[in-house]
């Protein structure tokens, strides 16, 4: 008796991490296996020779019902594991697509970029960083780094200074929300249909004939002469960023506004008491609570400054000094089909961006720690 017991024990004790194996490869081989049968349904759409309509309407159900049952298959299975792999591997499950899916359109054109900065125009010859020392001093380039200087500077401080001062003088209206949705409004406005705005705004015609221009039109109404805004240098760059300014206020002003209204009432009260005056106030209490709210604005503000395109595009097309480092790296890459030096402008792009999120995942990961 005592030796089946033995034996049964010892068979049960084999058969658990056999069947935690068996369970673990199955959890992993059935949405491999799924997503295989996904994918290989929207081959067949594409290659289908069916209307449009219809395949439009069936690549819709199939992909969401295909993603829907892919993630139910999962985590049913992962439900099946013992606890300790059930709380290690369900986090995946649901983050693991997101990861795949980021990996392949962020992390693998970023090596392959990184891998064409050190060739030649058509990735062929290896060049060493002979793309770099273009990027850093061809005289270009440099005009784009200080083009985007001005930028990041002027750009991301008018932007948060205007929203911090809307926001502070809304939050005192009995008109507020009016005021508000009217500032913000430009943020509904895409970069690109901005530029074609702005464009009529320093529409420049000849002295004599009819301005279309609301600037040159109030100028010659004023006694002076039309000016072409966009060609005088090095002001051109200045127009150019109070375009950015009109649409990102809004953005800056909406997420301020939000922090000044969690401000604790009783501080704030206490400062007047004391004999403090609102700029006193403002300054030594409402700033320093809502700082962390500050940073956070000007941090995506900077970054969507260093990497703007659209709105210098649109405007100039880089002419009249006006050049950044975004629009250099296309005409590089699309225009004179120079993969090399895109490439390696593309990089510096990415260095430059990397110290601004780190200092602001530090602060987020400090502000939790807290």
């Amino acid at each position: 008796m005592k030796g089946d017991s033995s034996a049964r024990k010892g068979s049960t004790f084999l058969s658990v991490p056999v069947v935690a194996i068996g369970r673990i490869a199955a959890s992993v081989f059935v949405p491999i296996v799924a997503f295989v049968v996904l994918w290989a349904g929207f081959i067949f759409l594409r290659d289908s020779e069916a209307s449009r309509g219809v395949i439009g309407i069936v690549a819709v159900v199939w992909g969401v019902g295909g993603v829907i049952g892919l993630f139910v298959i999962a985590n049913w299975l992962v439900e099946k594991l013992p606890v300790l792999w059930r709380t290690r591997i369900q986090p995946f499950v649901f983050v693991g697509p997101a990861l795949v899916i980021l990996g392949w359109y962020l992390f693998l054109p970023t090596v392959r970029t990184l891998y064409l900065s050190f060739f030649d125009a058509r990735g062929q010859e290896f060049v060493g960083l002979a793309n770099y020392i273009y990027a850093f001093t061809n005289s270009a380039m440099i005009e784009s780094f200080v083009n985007n200087l001005q930028w990041i500077v002027i750009g991301t401080g008018g932007s948060v200074g205007f929203g911090l001062l809307i926001a502070l003088l809304a939050d005192r209206s009995r008109y507020e929300r009016v005021f508000k949705a009217i500032i913000f409004m430009p943020m509904a406005i895409s970069f690109v249909g901005a530029g074609v705005i702005w464009r009529f705004v320093y529409a420049f015609r000849p002295a004599g004939e009819a301005q279309i221009g609301i600037l040159n039109a109030v100028t010659t109404a004023l006694g002076a002469s039309p000016q072409a805004w966009l060609t005088i240098r090095p002001w051109n760059t200045f127009f150019l960023i109070v375009i950015l300014i009109w649409l990102q206020t809004g953005y800056a002003m909406v997420l301020i506004s939000s922090a000044i209204k969690g401000v604790p009432s009783q501080l704030i009260e206490a400062g007047r008491i004391d004999g403090a005056s609102e700029f006193r106030v403002i300054r030594s209490i409402v700033i320093p609570h809502i700082m962390s709210t500050i940073v956070t604005v000007a941090t995506t503000i900077l970054i969507l400054s260093l990497k703007i395109f659209d709105i210098v595009f649109t405007m100039t097309n880089g002419l009249y000094g006006t050049e950044v480092m975004a629009s250099l790296q296309y005409k590089q890459m699309f225009r004179f089909f120079h993969y090399g030096r895109g490439s390696s402008i593309a990089i510096v792009l990415l260095i430059a961006v990397i110290p601004v999120m780190w200092y602001n995942l530090k602060r987020f990961t400090e502000r939790e720690a807290f």
